[in-house]
């Protein structure tokens, strides 16, 4: 029986790694920047919803539409002006339906990155709206939109292992460690090993924990962030910039490792100014321009 390949050691994420690999640059207009659509905002969590398409929005993104439960979507409108919004079916209990995801024929061929999850809060009801999202999907082509599974949409997963072909190859995942012991099955142990495992069951690019892994066995780890960061709120943020990033027009790794850099980078400098704890997940996104351009200088 052979021994088991030890994975090569991980790339870290610098300010200097990052300089060397830019990001697409503003384009003429709105539309060159790409347009992220977010999935999400039960009616008892809209804001997470909110917060992940600001990140979109602060991490260069052109153009937002949110989708959200039916009863939120008028007061998210009138908050957030910058974002389209679209109201879905929702249960009796404010969750959204399943059956809106043939709702959203329009805007998921408008997008260039459509992120699932921020907000949802039923697991058999986000589990048909990802089958759905997954049936309009099978004649895309793998130059398609990126897909940005996050929060209840990474617990459906392990349920959809063998349908995922058609988003092979435009696949991104965000889970916390509880997260992605729900897509192991079991407990994280090794943090680098199971982000590996993760990218190769799903055949994704996976960000956990500030390990970033991509499918064949490459690595990539943070080297910022603070414990702050373990705040309502935040990984909405994270998801949001990795997809706005990619609908920028990035490869999948280099969208979740930038974000992922960028989102713990936030985190440092609000802990710098206001303190490690208490500061709030909604000024993380403020902090996402002028990093960009400290690390394109």
């Amino acid at each position: 029986m052979s021994a088991p390949v030890e994975p090569a050691p991980p790339v870290q994420i610098t300010p200097t790694l990052l300089r060397g690999w830019p990001l697409p640059g503003g384009g003429s207009s709105k539309n060159d920047r790409g347009s992220v659509l977010v999935v999400g905002g039960a009616r008892k969590t809209p804001g997470a919803a909110l917060l992940a398409g600001v990140a979109a929005l602060r991490s260069g993104a052109g153009r937002l539409t949110l989708a959200v439960a039916e009863s939120t979507a008028v007061q998210l409108a009138v908050g957030f002006p910058e974002s389209g919004v679209v109201g879905l079916p929702e249960t009796s209990h404010g969750s959204v339906k399943g059956s809106a995801a043939a709702l959203l024929t329009d805007e998921v061929g408008a997008a260039d990155a459509i992120l699932v999850g921020p907000g949802l809060d039923d697991k058999d009801e986000t589990l048909a709206l990802l089958r759905g999202l997954l049936s309009s999907g099978r004649s895309a082509s793998p130059r398609g939109p990126a897909i940005i599974l996050d929060a209840y949409a990474l617990g459906c997963l392990p349920d959809l292992a063998d349908e995922l072909a058609p988003w092979a190859g435009r696949l991104i995942l965000t889970p916390n460690a509880t997260e992605g012991g729900i897509l192991l099955g079991r407990d994280l142990k090794d943090l680098q090993r199971d982000a590996q495992k993760m990218a190769e069951t799903y055949q994704a690019v996976v960000s956990c924990q500030g390990v970033i892994a991509e499918p064949g066995g490459d690595l990539w780890t943070i080297t910022t962030g603070h414990s702050g960061l373990g705040t309502s709120g935040s990984g909405d943020v994270l998801a949001g910039a990795i997809a706005g990033l990619r609908a920028r027009g990035t490869t999948d790794t280099q969208a979740t490792c930038w974000g992922s850099h960028l989102h713990a980078a936030a985190g440092d400098r609000l802990a710098s100014r206001l303190g490690g704890l208490g500061y709030l997940a909604r000024e993380l996104c403020d902090e996402l321009p002028a990093l960009m351009v400290e690390l394109s200088s």
